[in-house]
Order: C-alpha cells, then sequence, then structure tokens
C-alpha cells in the first residue's frame, strides 16, 4: 500500500473517503466538485486506488501535488469498494467520513447538509444515508436495484430504501466497529442500527456517470449479494447492545 502526497493533512473534522478503480476522467472534475462543496481547511480528502490499470493514478497523484490537505492510497490489486473505503477510513483522521462514488453520480454539494443532519441527529444518531431520486440508470438496473432493496427491507428493516446509494455521512468510529465483508458498503445502514444506531436519511437527485463503465453487474453478485443479505440478518439478530446505566466510582 503506497502514500502519495506532499506534507501532512490539514487537521479537519471531515474525511472524504472515495474508492476509486479505472476511473481517470473522471478524478479531475470530481475534485473540482468537492472542492466548491465544502470550505477549505474543513476536510481531509483520501482516494483509494483499488488497483486501477488505467491513468487513474497519475490523475490522482497530479491533483494530491497541489493539495496538501489530500492523500492517495494504492492497492497492489483490486480488492473491491468495500475493502477499498476500509483502507480509507482506517487512514483517516476526521471524526465524521463522507463517503460517496468516483464516477461523477454522486454530488458532493449534498455533503454539507447531510452533515448537518447527522450532527442535529446528536449523540444518537449514526448515520445519514442518501436515498437517490430520479435515477439515471437503465431500466434493468433501476428494476434490479428496487427488487433488492424490497427483499433486504423486508428481511433487514433497516429503514432506508436505497442503500445502494454512495452518499453516506458516517461516524468515523462507528464505522469502524462494523464487520467488514467485500459488499459491507451495502448494508452499511443495517449493521449501524445493530451497533444501536440511529440511521437518518436524505433525498439526492441521481446523475448519470461522467465517463467510463460501471464495475459491478447483476449477475457477477446476485448470489452473493443474497448471502452476504442472509449473513447479516444473522449478524443483526445475534447483537445486543449493553446499555450502561450506572458506573462507580463516579468519575465526574
Amino acid at each position: 500500500m503506497n502514500l502519495a502526497a506532499p506534507g501532512a493533512p490539514v487537521a479537519a473534522r471531515l474525511s472524504v473517503v472515495i474508492a476509486v478503480r479505472d476511473e481517470a476522467e473522471n478524478i479531475a472534475p470530481l475534485i473540482e466538485e468537492i472542492d466548491q462543496a465544502l470550505p477549505a481547511g474543513s476536510f481531509e480528502l483520501i482516494f483509494v486506488d483499488d488497483g486501477s490499470s488505467d491513468g487513474t493514478a497519475e490523475e490522482l497523484v497530479k491533483a494530491a501535488a497541489r493539495r496538501p490537505y489530500m492523500r492517495v492510497l494504492t492497492h497492489g490489486q483490486s480488492c473491491g469498494k468495500s475493502a477499498a473505503v476500509a483502507t480509507g477510513a482506517w487512514a483517516a483522521e476526521g471524526e465524521i467520513l463522507l463517503l460517496l462514488d468516483g464516477d461523477g453520480q454522486n454530488n458532493p454539494a449534498y455533503l454539507p447538509p447531510m452533515v448537518r443532519l447527522l450532527d442535529e441527529g446528536g449523540v444518537s444518531a449514526g448515520m445519514v444515508q442518501g436515498e437517490r431520486q430520479g435515477r439515471k440508470d437503465t431500466t434493468f438496473k433501476r428494476f434490479q436495484s428496487r427488487l433488492a432493496n424490497a427483499v433486504r427491507g423486508f428481511m433487514l428493516r433497516d429503514g432506508t430504501k436505497d442503500t445502494g446509494c454512495g452518499l453516506k455521512v458516517v461516524k468515523r468510529d462507528v464505522y469502524l466497529r462494523l464487520p467488514h465483508f467485500d459488499a459491507v458498503h451495502r448494508f452499511t445502514p443495517a449493521l449501524v442500527g445493530r451497533e444501536g444506531y440511529e440511521v437518518l436519511t436524505f433525498p439526492v437527485v441521481d446523475r448519470a456517470r461522467w465517463h467510463g463503465t460501471s464495475k459491478y453487474g447483476f449477475w457477477n453478485r446476485l448470489w452473493v449479494g443474497i448471502g452476504d443479505m442472509l449473513g447479516v440478518w444473522w449478524l443483526t439478530r445475534r447483537r445486543n447492545v449493553p446499555k450502561v446505566v450506572k458506573v462507580y466510582p463516579d468519575a465526574r
């Protein structure tokens, strides 16, 4: 794993973490949008290059050379989106993770109001999940997404309609407690709820991918997704969150 960025990142409360694979054409415009959406000095920016074979690595290093708040971590081989997000989360220094995809479909302009919603939720809120409106995907992809969300919602009762949306704002300490596996990004709300935290939702307008093609299809995740969902269903029913009501001696 490689770290490529000049200097140390500025101390910031927010850590933007983006996993990318073969997204060379999308890097520069996405970073520009993030810079416009978030106040300077309020965030660090972490990209995890998950074994790209195009010019993604070069684009990331070029962007980081002009941004002391940006870091680039590189996987030697592709390990999947969830593993890449976990790499970024462990490297992050902020107390809140701002997660989004690297293909241009997620608009960073939604991140500030999602952070405010999390703050307003207080200590009981663990994350804010984006819910896409006006999907720009193909008819078949929208169908498979609706079907998957309906089955997941029925089984996991996670209170969200669209866990597939890449826009997520989550407390870092909560995220790092979650069990990690290849598709954990699709079940984050259920697992945050498993830890005893409230999951809030925020409507976002979906956009079309800017360049390139999706790395994830229907058939390459259908059966694995079913197995993962059954595993998460088991995990959510085998967890009792203890509530500490008394401490002796009182340290106050």
